[in-house]
């Protein structure tokens, strides 16, 4: 028998406030109609003052532990994917923990910015592989609003805010590729390509920052990079594209997206799409996606699922797995 990470609950939080792209009209040189058309993005969610990435994670943690029918001291681990924590440090994942009401396990951070819960995925699946954890939270949450410069309509406009999270739980496999759970998993990243999407502010140079991007570069990158480390999983799983029931991508841009998917030869019917309501939520994005799929009654228990994002770093990746 194969021991594989299995979903067995989800949810996602999205903050309260819903800006439309209207509202960048009466400060920036920008449309609606420039926001839609490059991008795809119609609104997205900003957090309140004072509401931190672990408030939302912890909300998005909660319904996924409701969804699973599970109390918090039933998990061993927390991973959580996020580059804008609450604080330098403890990790905001610990603040999960506590909010929680979990006085047992383990919880660490990852960031990996958009390609973060794909690694914290990998982090999670390699635990319950290994056998040094039954039953783990894997959460992305994102505060990007923080961190925008909003004179900068090239990258303002394209950020939001939320959390998603999911169970993996330790469950007997046949070893191939029929058994629910993980299947494969694809990491990468090029260090030499930093300067293209970045935070110019940190830590050690007692600065916040502001988010900077080449959005042509990045592009340029993404489809690429996507569409190859998806194959890569695709193929260490022994799936063939015309198996997967649905690809869930990191939702940055709808013609990043579009592009993904005609390399990998699959319709956008394949595809799940949250970019208009929520904007770029960086490692928030793919377990929102999934959430949101699982809702709309798109993503069904057996389905094939892949999923991809690529980050700052550059960090890329993409994981393949039975639902």
């Amino acid at each position: 028998m194969t021991i594989r990470a299995v979903v067995v609950g989800l949810g996602h939080y999205l903050p309260d406030r819903v800006v439309p792209n209207s509202e960048f009209e009466a400060s920036l040189d920008t449309s609606d109609e420039w926001i839609r058309s490059r991008s795809g993005i119609e609104r997205r969610h900003f957090a309140a003052e004072g509401e931190t990435t672990s408030d939302l994670a912890t909300q998005a943690a909660k319904r996924a532990l409701a969804d699973a029918g599970l109390e918090a001291n039933d998990l061993d681990a927390i991973v959580l994917a996020t580059s804008t924590a609450d604080l330098t440090f403890p990790s905001a994942a610990t603040m999960v923990q506590s909010a929680l009401g979990m006085n047992r396990g383990f919880a660490f951070d990852v960031q990996a910015v958009c390609a973060g819960f794909i690694y914290a995925m990998a982090n999670a699946n390699a635990l319950i592989v290994s056998g040094q954890a039954r039953r783990i939270m894997v959460i992305g949450a994102e505060t990007f609003s923080r961190i925008m410069d909003w004179n900068d309509r090239s990258t303002c406009v394209l950020f939001g805010d939320g959390a998603g999270a999911v169970i993996l739980e330790a469950q007997d496999g046949a070893g191939d590729k029929t058994d629910r759970g993980i299947l494969s998993i694809d990491l990468n990243s090029d260090g030499q390509h930093r300067e293209i999407l970045y935070v110019d502010g940190g830590v050690s140079t007692q600065t916040t920052g502001f988010l900077r991007m080449q959005g042509k570069e990045v592009f340029r990158h993404a489809v690429e990079k996507l569409a190859k480390t998806a194959t890569i999983a695709m193929d260490k799983a022994g799936i063939a594209s015309d198996e997967v029931d649905w690809v869930v991508p990191h939702q940055a841009n709808i013609r990043i997206i579009q592009g993904t998917a005609k390399k990998l030869g699959l319709s956008m019917d394949h595809v799940v799409v949250t970019v208009q309501d929520h904007g770029n939520t960086s490692a928030a994005s793919i377990p929102l996606a999934l959430s949101v799929g699982v809702e709309r009654g798109q993503i069904k228990r057996g389905d094939v699922v892949v999923t991809e994002a690529i980050g700052g770093g550059l960090a890329w990746g993409a994981v393949v797995l039975r639902w």
